[in-house]
């Protein structure tokens, strides 16, 4: 019998739930659209009410004064509009011919294009004439005059503009009631979500709570900012440009902003209706179009992502995936309330493991550590990317710290998966290509005379050997000169692998930055470099700890440089991911210390230099 795989199952659960949600929040808007409404609201008000008990005024003396100010600010801003717009209706008459003549010269430049093009085509159709001609009769036809229209009474008059206004009227009452009620109920309604997510989860609910006041909170102070702002350049720049009634449309564009994307469009228009009744040409409409567009792009680009992103957890990208999905299930009140929430829904999914997603998604920081992002980035070789991050890390830190933190991790993860068999060839040729060409540009203390780069391949050599003959090739064979004083040159040795090559050449890099001077070979000596006049140069050599194939090499090559540098240091450098393969007891019989950070081995060397 066929039995359905057990991955199916859950995406197959997965996509029917969603399914279901989708529904429910779509069928159920009138439902549920109050209660979101009335939630976020309660939100935004908790911190004027907290800020009202600083003062005294408690509980529902609080939540009473709270809601009497609200109701003040809505009304005196409502009567304030009310009699702008009474005023400007008041005016209209006078300017109804100058906007019919603009509406009809639009009209003419619209259609004549057209016009042209109908008659070109009529002209090329074969038997077009004979057509019209024995259409044509000669007899006018008669237009039948439109049927009058009747004139509404006062009461009829009242009746229709008081069915326009009950729905958003009634909503708005429910809204209220249900935040009242939010209000009232605060602390039991929290005691009853904590009770939900059980007595173990007290304190993530708190803080689940918490952020998400926090963020809904900052949000709508954020909006009401940028908003108040926007408006008041609108109606300073139609002020200095002499458009009456400047205030009305700076509040207009102001509150309308609320409104995400149409609300903008809503002002604009009325602003350009405006202008094109009040002038007798076109200059003053455009101007005032062309303004109220550069500022709507302005904020809308720069100045919203950036504001609402940081005060809300949220990505960019987010803000606006979330006004398109909540604006198509609740249309304009989903897109009023849309960013509250999603900020909702990341915090959730900072605290509940099957929400989770939304939050990596939606949430301001990607959940990729600098290492992630450098390993993912060097499989695609994208260089140019990883050198300017690295370069904003380096304007605040060493690049010792930079390996520490970025580079040696990164390298890690891709040797697990290099073990694993998930990277091919060719992504292990680019991130090799990538991380040479990042040791060349970023070791200050090592920059590259002005020339053509050679191509670090696979097939010619590891990274670590073609930094080093990098480097012997600008200073010679010994990376240097050995007239030099005694115990001043730093030795970072390694077994013939690529992985010991690579890291001695990192570390020397990262001491020449500061100073030292450092130089990286690779064990077994040839024969004519054994020469024991030099040994007494030699401060400290760094070795990196052996894998768990290469111990007794490792322990043979300790015990070499033993024999060639008895006078100096020997200090073995553990990296991010190795697994101790030598028993501590062993390691501290052959070397004389154990590091495991390049900033650390900075320290030992030169006290004082390597921070930062």
């Amino acid at each position: 019998m066929h039995t359905q795989s057990p991955s199916i199952r859950p995406t197959t659960s997965a996509i029917v739930s969603g399914s279901c949600l989708l529904a429910m929040l779509h069928f159920g808007r009138d439902f549920l659209q109050p209660i979101a409404l009335a939630a976020i609201l309660s939100l935004v008000v908790a911190p004027l009410i907290r800020a009202l008990g600083r003062f005294g005024l408690r509980g529902p003396s609080a939540m009473l004064t709270t809601l009497l100010m609200a109701c003040i600010c809505v009304a005196t801003a409502g009567a304030v509009l009310t009699s702008q717009f009474i005023n400007v209706s008041a005016e209209l008459p006078q300017y109804r011919a100058a906007l019919q003549r603009k509406i009809e010269q639009i009209r003419i430049q619209v259609e004549q294009p057209f016009a042209k093009m109908q008659a070109s085509i009529s002209a090329v159709t074969i038997g077009a004439g004979a057509s019209d001609a024995t259409v044509d009769t000669g007899t006018p036809l008669q237009q039948s005059a439109p049927p009058p229209v009747p004139a509404l009474t006062a009461n009829q008059t009242l009746a229709k503009l008081f069915s326009i206004v009950w729905g958003p009227l009634g909503e708005t009452g429910l809204v209220m009631v249900l935040l009242v009620f939010f209000l009232i109920e605060h602390e039991s309604l929290q005691d009853r979500l904590i009770r939900l997510a059980g007595q173990t989860e007290i304190s993530r609910t708190l803080r689940a709570l918490g952020d998400a006041a926090q963020g809904v909170s900052r949000f709508f102070l954020s909006q009401f900012l940028v908003n108040t702002t926007f408006g008041f350049a609108i109606g300073l720049a139609l002020w200095l440009m002499g458009v009456p009634h400047a205030l009305l449309f700076a509040t207009l564009s102001g509150i309308l902003r609320f409104v995400p994307y149409l609300g903008a469009l809503v002002a604009g228009a009325a602003i350009a209706c405006f202008t094109a009744a009040i002038s007798p040409g076109w200059t003053l409409p455009l101007v005032c179009v062309a303004l109220f567009g550069a500022f709507e792009l302005l904020v809308s680009n720069v100045v919203e992502p950036k504001v609402y992103g940081h005060s809300t957890g949220l990505s960019p990208l987010a803000v606006v995936v979330s006004a398109l999905f909540w604006g198509t299930l609740w249309g304009p009140i989903g897109l009023l309330i849309s960013t509250p929430l999603t900020v909702c829904l990341v915090v959730a999914g900072r605290h509940v493991k099957a929400l989770q997603p939304l939050a990596i998604l939606f949430g301001q920081a990607p959940n990729v550590t600098v290492a992630q992002r450098f390993f993912q980035r060097g499989l695609s070789g994208e260089t140019a990317s990883i050198l300017r991050d690295a370069r904003a890390i380096l304007r605040r830190a060493s690049f010792a710290r930079y390996c520490d933190q970025v580079l040696l991790p990164g390298l890690a993860l891709a040797n697990d998966e290099l073990r694993r068999g998930l990277i091919d060839a060719g992504q292990q040729d680019r991130l090799r290509c990538t991380v040479a060409e990042v040791a060349e540009g970023l070791a200050s203390r090592e920059t590259v005379p002005t020339r053509r780069k050679r191509h670090v391949s696979l097939l010619d050599a590891n990274v670590g050997a073609h930094l080093r003959h990098l480097r012997e090739a600008r200073l010679g064979r010994w990376q240097g000169s050995l007239d030099v004083p005694q115990r001043s040159i730093v030795l970072c040795v390694g077994l013939a692998s690529e992985r010991d090559e690579l890291v001695s050449e990192l570390l020397a890099r990262a001491l020449r930055e500061i100073g030292t001077d450092a130089r990286s070979i690779m064990l077994p000596l040839p024969y004519e470099e054994h020469d024991p006049s030099k040994a007494e140069l030699v401060s400290t050599v760094f070795i990196p700890s052996p894998l768990g194939d290469s111990v007794e090499d490792w322990l043979s090559a300790i015990a070499k440089v033993r024999g060639l540098l008895p006078q100096a240091l020997l200090a073995s450098v553990c990296l991010p991911g190795d697994e101790r393969t030598v028993p501590q007891n062993v390691m501290q019989l052959h070397v004389d210390m154990e590091l495991r950070t390049f900033e650390e081995c900075l320290a030992f060397v030169a006290p004082g230099k390597g921070k930062g």
